[in-house]
């Protein structure tokens, strides 16, 4: 199939076609306000509108079309190597909470699927994180015994169902994969029959605590609440350093139907490679559409296309005759102690949440963080893991100083080295149809697209999150930050936060 009859979208959106909801465009005041229509945000909502509490939800793009809407749609407590990692560094008592948390959280989302009746190709499957290679049979090993210890149905294998040998896996039974806009939709339909409002296409630009709080959009609009919960995967506001904490990744995902006798009968992970994972999802004409994420990037570095290829060349090789329909990207942050935050947005906080930094396990983690955060706001007896994902944590914090500061060292390289050179031609003359780069240009780093059509497009090269230059994304066609992982559009419009303004338009 040749790349243009491919999509270059998400197959979970463009299954999923739906009517736009309307853009905030007035004030209004509820009981809370969630920053945020992802999985961490549309869980809460609806946990809280459960509990008797009016909530507006306001989102900068579509429901359930951001970073969730890109997942891989597996929905699992094994979580790579995360378990043996957990009992060295924190305890075994810090493992099972994880473990627990985890799997509540799966059977909480197999909980509501009943209760909603929700038709989002819900399967209970196996989940596995394996290696191909010997020497690191011994490290699955520790994880089966970390995982199984922790409370989790985990067990050390040899074998599989992966058309190529392992050298060992961890395996977690009666795990579970699902189409995550479906079930997200759902949870939208039914918070609007209860009364409670959802905002598409509305920016939140500004955050004033106090009693009540208030939001204010990028129209103008405003919402008082007397709760505000930031669940917009990179908090839009940082008041706690979290900034500090987050390093971003970028990983493709390739989709393309199969057999179903060739159904690998479970998901799977390794960290080698560059990450690999696979899992199937019900597909047309009695066939399995086959999911394979991998090739982790910064956004701004490397070259997007070339690990793009190499992914589909992996995929092509152990699945061969699934020619890919579906490309495309997806993005996570990770804490420099490898535990999500979820809590008060900061130490003086007492009316304003956060959940981020979900580290590649966002399905599972967020409905966490909504069960959580509702138990904080309404002031029920909170979970036995609420310290454990806690923002304000310091002891966790201090111990993983060394890797925070390498995240830093990364920022810091960026923001200066970046503004010693420009990335492409000394002219925009010289740049050819349909690509990008930061040139230099009466004394400002400028970022100039030429689209297909030969017209150039230039932009102010600084990300207006925090003032980091902006690379081209050829792959996707987007300008993204590497200190922070912002993206924009070709004519500068924020695609992606942190930033919350678009970038600053430029005559060349």
């Amino acid at each position: 199939m040749a790349k243009s009859d491919r999509s270059p979208g998400s197959y979970w959106t463009a299954s999923t076609p739906r009517p736009a909801l309307p853009s905030l465009e007035r004030d209004v005041t509820v009981d809370v306000a969630v920053i945020g229509a992802g999985i961490a945000g549309l869980s809460t909502a609806w946990e809280l509108a459960r509990a008797g509490a009016s909530v507006a939800v306001l989102e900068a793009g579509r429901v359930a079309e951001g970073v969730t809407g890109h997942t891989s749609g597996k929905l699992s407590a094994l979580h790579t190597l995360v378990y043996a990692r957990l009992r060295r560094t924190r305890g075994p008592q810090a493992a099972r909470l994880y473990a627990r948390s985890q799997t509540d959280a799966v059977e909480h989302a197999a909980d509501v699927v009943d209760l909603l009746g929700i038709d989002c190709a819900w399967e209970r499957s196996d989940a596995y994180t394996y290696t191909r290679a010997e020497r690191r049979a011994g490290a699955l090993r520790s994880e089966a015994d970390a995982a199984r210890e922790a409370g989790l149905p985990a067990s050390f294998v040899t074998e599989t169902g992966l058309p190529f040998p392992v050298a060992g896996a961890v395996r977690v039974r009666d795990q579970a994969q699902f189409h995550p806009r479906r079930y997200l939709l759902a949870l939208a339909d039914d918070l609007r029959a209860r009364g409670c409002e959802i905002y598409e296409q509305s920016p939140v630009v500004g955050l004033k605590e106090g009693r009540p709080c208030r939001v204010t959009t990028a129209s103008g609009a405003r919402v008082s609440a007397r709760d505000v919960v930031v669940a917009t995967h990179y908090p839009v506001f940082d008041r706690a350093l979290l900034f500090a904490r987050l390093a971003v990744r970028r990983e493709f995902v390739v989709a393309a139907p199969i057999p179903a006798d060739r159904d690998p009968q479970g998901m799977y992970i390794t960290p080698e490679d560059g990450t690999r994972s696979v899992r199937t999802t019900p597909y047309e004409d009695g066939r399995r559409l086959l999911v394979v994420t991998g090739e982790k990037f910064t956004p701004g570095t490397g070259d997007p296309a070339v690990q793009a290829a190499r992914l589909e060349a992996w995929a092509a090789e152990h699945f061969p005759g699934g020619e890919p329909r579906y490309v495309w990207a997806t993005q996570d942050t990770f804490p420099s102690d490898r535990l999500p935050l979820v809590g008060p947005l900061h130490a003086a906080a007492r009316h304003t949440y956060v959940a981020t930094g979900f580290g590649g396990w966002g399905l599972s983690g967020g409905i966490m963080a909504g069960s959580l955060l509702t138990a904080l706001i309404t002031g029920r007896e909170p979970p036995p893991w609420k310290n454990l994902y806690d923002p304000r944590r310091v002891g966790p914090l201090l111990r993983d100083a060394p890797r925070l500061l390498r995240q830093q060292a990364d920022v810091a390289r960026h923001f200066v080295g970046d503004r010693l050179h420009s990335t492409g031609p000394d002219t925009p003359d010289a740049l050819p149809p349909d690509s990008g780069a930061v040139l230099h240009l009466d004394g400002r780093h400028t970022a100039v697209y030429r689209d297909p059509d030969g017209d150039l497009h230039a932009v102010s090269a600084r990300c207006t999150h925090l003032g980091c230059l902006v690379a081209f994304n050829a792959e996707e066609r987007a300008w993204e930050c590497p200190c922070h992982g912002s993206r924009f559009a070709t004519d500068g419009q924020v695609v992606q936060g942190p930033a919350t303004n678009p970038l600053e338009q430029r005559d060349i």
